[in-house]
């Protein structure tokens, strides 16, 4: 019986930049992470839609962008926006 083990023990990361998926993959899940912290934040203070976009000072809509994770068009502006009316920092890195 032979298997394949090529991939057995390797990089997953290594993986996806060899299939040229790792930045969309990379982008992806940075935008997913932001979403879910954002609508937890807002759970966690009670705060409906109306009123987190209120706090923004933006509409419905945008915030509706951010918090769609699918959604990758979200500027470092409504990611600043989205920090002050949560109470909270934006903090980004280059690693």
């Amino acid at each position: 019986m032979t298997t394949d083990t090529q991939h057995v023990g390797g990089d997953f990361d290594e993986y996806l930049k060899k299939e040229g998926l790792l930045e969309e993959s990379e982008r992806v899940a940075i935008k997913r992470v932001i979403a879910y912290q954002v609508d937890q934040f807002m759970l966690n203070q009670g705060l409906s839609k109306t009123e987190m976009a209120r706090r923004m000072h933006t509409s419905r809509a945008s915030l509706d962008r951010l918090l769609d994770p699918d959604n990758g068009s979200v500027t470092l502006q409504t990611l600043e926006r989205a920090a002050r009316a949560l109470g909270r920092r934006l903090r980004i890195a280059l690693v």
